[in-house]
């Protein structure tokens, strides 16, 4: 049995973990999600839908006093969630537990003796919760490229950074193929905005400002606050010229996968995960990609038309849809071989000789 943490922000550590789970699946492992988030239709195994830890009212204490994330003091919905996580280990044995992510769930495992595989996001990693969990786990997994990691976690201590297998991007689609002409119908080119699901986003106001701004370009927004939410994007991002996009994790592996040059607005994130993001973007380079710092109030029309002049064949560097498959190389490699279930207690006494 493979166990598989699922953190209920946003939907992109749901998209990475189904695209992998079932790359395990067809590799004959069965997987198990643990999640506050309910069981996908497509996932491919069992799943654990834990209790909530953040609808306790005001935290105390949430960080113990600052050496863990999120422990808040007498919370009821941790503590029903923490037990399910043990009563759950004890119960299947599970040969690894893919913790993506969460400090306290890959702390609680290894203290139970099961090896862990931790999937670390880009950003500021250096704080001493992220330091034990990783330095405790089995592996670490980066999501990015080989030769990205120092720009993705520049912080992070390098005796850490040397531990991580830099996978590439991981995301729910198959990539398209970049040398194959896209069919668009007749029309304005068309940019499609991605305000994901994890935050707010630009505001109603922002992104109407910025649609005058272009009155040559056709607008595809999605959003929740927006009006424009769509379960799956695939068919846009691959109809589209230009991609608007924050700079998380899975929104840039679908965009890739579209092989669709992008504009990247990094937002505001704990750890700073997207400005981390943005900032190895340019920095590193050779992607399709316009970083802003921020929503730009004008400029629109220039900007859109800039990032359709660049190539998206480029995004083959950093997901050349191999990471799925390599990332469940590193979780069979840390689950090794299967082994037989031991005999049972009630089995022992019956062979045992009579007196």
């Amino acid at each position: 049995m493979i166990g598989w943490y699922v953190h209920h922000q946003g939907h992109g550590h749901l998209h990475r973990a189904g695209r992998v789970a079932l790359e395990l699946a067809a590799r004959g492992e069965p997987v198990t999600g643990l999640s506050s988030l309910p069981r996908p239709v497509a996932w491919p195994g069992g799943w654990l839908q834990l209790a909530r830890d953040d609808e306790g009212g005001p935290p105390e204490d949430p960080t113990a006093h600052g050496r863990l994330h999120w422990v808040p003091r007498r919370d009821a919905g941790l503590a029903r969630r923490q037990a399910q996580v043990s009563a759950w280990i004890a119960r299947e044995a599970p040969r690894v537990l893919v913790v993506d992510t969460s400090v306290e769930v890959a702390l609680l495992a290894r203290l139970h003796g099961t090896p862990t595989v931790s999937v670390v996001p880009p950003g500021r990693r250096e704080d001493e919760a992220h330091r034990l969990a990783l330095e405790v786990a089995d592996a670490v997994v980066g999501a990015w490229p080989p030769g990205w990691t120092e720009h993705l976690l520049p912080t992070t201590p390098r005796h850490v950074r040397d531990r991580v297998d830099a996978v590439g991007a991981v995301a729910r689609y198959a990539t398209a193929a970049p040398t194959s002409p896209r069919e668009r119908r007749p029309g304005p080119p068309r940019a499609v905005l991605l305000a994901g699901t994890g935050d707010a986003g630009p505001t109603p106001a922002q992104v109407q400002a910025a649609v005058a701004d272009a009155p040559g370009w056709e607008w595809q927004l999605l959003g929740r606050g927006l009006g424009g939410w769509v379960g799956d994007p695939w068919p846009l991002l691959r109809d589209t010229d230009v991609v608007v996009t924050h700079a998380g994790q899975n929104a840039l592996a679908e965009v890739a996968a579209a092989r669709r040059p992008a504009v990247v607005l990094p937002r505001d994130r704990p750890f700073a995960e997207q400005r981390t993001t943005g900032a190895a973007l340019v920095r590193h380079g050779g992607l399709p990609v316009l970083v802003r710092e921020r929503w730009p109030e004008q400029g629109w029309s220039q900007l859109l038309a800039s990032a359709a002049a660049l190539d998206g064949a480029a995004w083959h560097a950093w997901n050349d849809d191999g990471g799925a498959e390599r990332l469940a190389t590193v979780v069979q490699r840390v689950a090794g071989p299967p082994t037989a279930p031991a005999r049972s207690p009630s089995h022992a006494r019956a062979v045992e000789p009579s007196r």
